[in-house]
């Protein structure tokens, strides 16, 4: 089976996105129609892991999802995706597009999962952790591939990209079927999910790739971190603030006496 679709790895093509994915705002980023073969796609789908099978939950005041990269527990099409997209030649693909050398994408949670979230389910705007401690790596590119088959706008779910500051929101991007969207990790990448609100029958189902680079001489360590919404409130903007220095400053003090390398990061 045929997993990435052809018109990705097309020389002209190649050359289109790069422009799109440094011309646009407010991050670099590239929405991709059609990532995956139609096939490939509708396998995804088909065999898309129920709720309860995926045993990593991630709830609290920030987000609520569920979460899954054990792929050898699932469906074969999961770790031929996988495999397709830490490929040479596609890997070679994002080199171009986004000008980053030594791209590489780990065998882990780290570097490959699957999110799922049902009625209810959200993730605040954050910057994402730029470390993958165990290895040494640092992390520089995402990508999103979206395995909503009947989605609609009223459901929410949107991936919502925000200026630098958070104080506005520039892009909303419906996670259509088989849509991908591959953004920088970086300093100003602000991005969450819109609250869903989808039929007790329905969930919204992503596919994730984080790619990662040697650390350089010049890398600095960032945890992840959250944002309030202007919208959300004074005081939730106050115990998400308050949460989040706190959070740091813990993680810090267990490094400084040898409990933790700074491995406690979400992998959002």
């Amino acid at each position: 089976m045929s997993i990435i679709n052809p018109i990705y790895f097309d020389k002209n093509k190649v050359a289109e996105l790069k422009v799109e994915f440094n011309s646009n705002t407010p991050c670099k980023f590239i929405l991709l129609e059609n990532f995956l073969s139609e096939a490939a796609a509708n396998t995804l789908y088909e065999n898309f892991p129920k709720m309860e099978e995926m045993n990593v939950k991630r709830k609290s005041i920030n987000e609520n999802k569920r979460e899954e990269y054990h792929f050898e527990k699932f469906h074969p099409i999961f770790e031929q995706v996988r495999t397709a997209i830490r490929s040479k030649e596609m890997i070679e693909v994002w080199q171009e597009i986004s000008g980053l050398d030594d791209l590489e994408l780990t065998l882990d949670g780290y570097g490959c999962g699957i999110h799922q979230g049902a009625n209810g389910s959200f993730v605040d705007v954050h910057l994402d952790y730029n470390m993958h401690t165990e290895k040494n790596l640092f992390r520089r590119l995402n990508i999103l591939i979206y395995l909503n088959k009947h989605w609609k706008e009223e459901y929410g779910g949107h991936l919502e990209l925000w200026d630098e500051k958070v104080t506005k929101m520039e892009k909303a991007v419906l996670p259509s079927f088989n849509r991908a969207v591959i953004f920088r990790t970086d300093e100003i990448s602000q991005h969450g999910v819109r609250k869903v609100t989808c039929p007790e029958n329905e969930s919204r189902k992503s596919f994730y790739g984080f790619y990662f680079t040697p650390l350089g001489d010049d890398f600095k360590y960032r945890d992840s971190k959250f944002t309030a919404r202007p919208e959300e409130g004074l005081l939730k903007g106050m115990v998400v603030s308050t949460k989040e220095t706190l959070k740091i400053n813990i993680k810090r003090f267990l490094k400084a006496i040898g409990i933790s390398k700074l491995d406690f990061q979400d992998k959002n």
